[in-house]
């Protein structure tokens, strides 16, 4: 079968092809620019949880070298301290340079054997049939490219969305922010800060660390205000830095300078035929501390298992729409709770009446939407396609795992989140087995049974065991979707209600189209 084209290699692009290719899936990347990147030390992402075990799945080496965890994080009003969050109750979020994380995943990419790299290429037209995608390329050379599925994630000005004719409405300049990166010592080492109502300036500022003593300082500016002049934003760091360390200003060596505009859209389709989009080219949103370029890891782990089935198996068109019901659901309620919490967030007042439930300070609902938590920063949890919880326990259907401690059926013992990203999991909650003998376990009570169940499942499924799970009593079984949401739970094995789970999650059998397998074509030919 012909390989997926993935046009755009950034950080979602780069994702996508790498998640794939884990899957056994082929891929090949166009990529506009000449394969580097330019270095930006102002220009970060940060990664929670589930993104940053999702990139270190994916081969990316440069999180533990060029990231920094947040120690805690500090919120400051006028200039008393509000409040100080650790993180002993979960991961300290990750921050680090935009071009770092790509370069670690396209050095992923190189190396794996499944992705192939084409640089100084840019798409110029495509076409669509029954059994896949032609793009046209120009660069060095005119070349065609065939592909059993293309996906656009080259950005908020995506040329493939252009060719698809779909619309990119929302809101221009939604907020605009001063940002330097700098080398100092700040009081509080390793802290991330969020200080509302400095003395003097912009009204919002935060400090967010990165590795040998460097950080990022971000100011909010009015949305359509004067340009930032050089030395206006040198001012900036001094005055900002005088604040923070006592009133004077600390030795600072200046590394990069920019400003950002960011902008909230929503494409009005993310899926046209076998052609689709993700990351910026289907949405832009970062207000409020939301973060772009997590969401858009989130659409590349949702799509690859979705493409990986279809590739492998054949899928029907339901399972290929959920892509957009599941995704861009999920962005239109990050950007709808930003939209209206924004007015009041930065005029001042009360938040009840714009969030139902936000009884918290502001700075409580900003410091959310950096720390991944709240409306404006927690996991995505989806709608289950069917209603299947025989056992409550600490996750709805839907909803993102836990990441607890499994035992794969070779005795290994592993964070679950390593173990995403290819087939479905079925979890046994099995109190005790960590202590005994896999050779016992494996053939004892309620497994041998489960593992018929799960061999007869429509599709890949991998058979793990728990010690434990939040909420769940013994012998929960539960059954959890490749990119790490909770499709089911059950009391014991059902098989017949597994199938059915199982089938649910794949959105039902294969159409027929889907299970004629494409005529192989050359991966490019050169005009």
């Amino acid at each position: 079968m012909d390989p997926v084209i993935v046009v755009g290699a950034g950080p979602v692009g780069l994702s996508l092809s790498l998640a794939l290719a884990g899957q056994g899936v082929p891929t090949v990347v166009l990529d506009e620019g000449p394969g580097k990147e330019e270095r930006r030390p102002a220009r970060t992402v940060v990664l929670h949880s589930d993104t940053a075990a999702m990139v270190n799945r994916l081969g990316c080496t440069t999180l533990r070298d060029e990231g920094a965890y947040f120690a805690a994080w500090r919120t400051v009003r006028r200039r008393q301290s509000a409040q100080r969050r650790t993180f002993d109750d979960g991961p300290a979020p990750l921050h680090l340079p935009q071009h770092a994380l790509t370069r670690g995943l396209r050095d992923a990419a190189a190396a794996h054997p499944l992705v192939q790299l084409v640089t100084d290429c840019r798409l110029d037209s495509l076409e669509q049939d029954g059994r896949g995608v032609t793009a046209h390329t120009r660069g060095a050379e005119t070349t065609w490219w065939r592909g059993s599925h293309l996906v656009g994630c080259d950005g908020a000005r995506s040329t493939v969305r252009k060719l698809l004719g779909i619309r990119f409405p929302g809101r221009t300049a939604v907020e605009r922010h001063a940002v330097a990166a700098l080398r100092t010592e700040l009081p509080w080492p390793g802290e991330a800060l969020l200080h509302r109502g400095l003395p003097s300036g912009p009204d919002e500022a935060t400090a967010r660390p990165l590795p040998d003593g460097v950080w990022r300082l971000d100011w909010l500016l009015p949305p359509r205000g004067d340009l930032v002049t050089p030395d206006a934003l040198v001012n900036l760091v001094r005055d900002t830095l005088a604040v923070w360390c006592g009133g004077t200003t600390p030795p600072y060596d200046l590394i990069d300078t920019g400003v950002h505009t960011l902008h909230h859209r929503l494409a009005r389709r993310w899926r046209e035929g076998r052609a689709f989009l993700a990351g910026d080219a289907a949405h832009l949103l970062g207000a409020l501390g939301t973060q772009g370029v997590e969401e858009g890891l989130r659409d590349a782990e949702n799509l690859a298992w979705k493409l990986s089935l279809a590739w492998h198996q054949g899928a029907s068109e339901a399972l290929l729409d959920s892509y957009e019901a599941e995704r861009r659901t999920a962005v239109a309620a990050r950007l709808r709770a930003a939209d209206q919490a924004m007015p009041v967030l930065r005029a001042g007042g009360g938040l009840r009446t714009y969030l139902p439930g936000a009884s918290r300070s502001a700075e409580s609902l900003l410091a959310d939407g950096h720390l991944g938590r709240g409306p404006l920063g927690a996991e995505p949890a989806y709608a289950p396609p069917v209603a299947v919880r025989e056992v409550p326990t600490a996750t709805e259907p839907g909803g993102p795992v836990a990441n607890v401690a499994v035992t794969a059926p070779d005795g290994s013992t592993v964070p679950l989140r390593d173990l995403l990203g290819g087939r479905l999991l079925v979890i046994l909650v099995a109190p005790g087995t960590g202590v005994w003998d896999r050779r016992h376990w494996l053939g004892a009570g309620l497994m041998p049974r489960l593992a018929a169940a799960v061999s007869a499942l429509p599709v890949r499924t991998d058979l793990l065991v728990a010690e434990s799970y939040p909420g769940a009593p013994a012998h929960t079984v539960l059954l959890v979707r490749p990119d790490g949401h909770l499709a089911a739970t059950f009391a014991g094995v059902s098989p017949a209600e597994l199938y059915e789970a199982a089938d649910a999650v794949r959105a039902g059998a294969p159409d027929a189209a889907a299970l004629t397998t494409p005529a192989t074509t050359p991966t490019a030919v050169v005009d």
